[in-house]
C-alpha cells in the first residue's frame, strides 16, 4: 500500500485510522529465520513458562516492525523511527494467535513535508510500546 495522504491535507491532532495485525506462532518462526533471533521463548512454550512468562512471546523487534509497518502503510516513507518496549505480545498456540492493534496521531508537521506520528500499540488490552514515534515524508 502506498501513501495517499498529502502533506498539505494533514493537520496536527488528526487521528490515523486504526489497524490490527494478527500474529501466530508460524509468524514468529518465520521472523526467527529472517532475523536470526532463535531464542526459545519465542517458539517453545515449555521454556517460556519456565522463565516466568505466561506463554511464548513475540520478538520485540517483530512487535516494533508491526508499528513501522503501520506507519509506512500510511505514509510510504519513514525517515526516523523509535519505540520503547513496555509489555510483551503473548502468542498462544492456536489458529488465532494474538492481535497487535495500532493507532496513531499526527503530532507535528515539520519542514520538508515531514510529519511526526505518535503511535500506540496494544495487544490483549495492554500497551506494548511506549514513546513510539515515526517521522514520515508525505508527497
Amino acid at each position: 500500500m502506498t501513501a495517499t495522504m498529502k502533506y498539505a491535507d494533514v493537520q496536527p491532532g488528526a487521528q490515523l485510522e486504526p489497524k490490527s495485525y494478527q500474529v501466530t506462532r508460524l509468524d514468529l518462526v518465520k521472523y526467527a529465520g529472517a532475523s536470526g533471533d532463535f531464542n526459545l521463548i519465542h517458539w517453545n512454550e515449555r521454556v517460556a513458562r519456565s522463565v516466568g512468562l505466561p506463554n511464548v512471546i513475540a520478538q520485540g523487534m517483530f512487535t516494533m516492525a508491526q508499528a513501522g509497518r503501520f506507519a509506512s502503510e500510511w505514509a510510504g516513507a519513514i525517515v526516523e523511527f523509535g519505540v520503547r518496549f513496555s509489555s510483551p505480545v503473548v502468542v498462544p498456540d492456536d489458529d488465532h494467535g494474538a492481535t497487535i492493534e495500532l493507532s496513531g496521531t499526527i503530532e507535528e508537521k515539520l519542514d520538508g513535508n515531514k510529519v511526526v506520528l505518535a503511535l500506540v500499540a496494544r495487544s490483549g488490552g495492554t500497551k506494548i510500546l511506549t514513546r513510539a514515534r515515526a517521522v514520515v515524508v508525505l508527497p
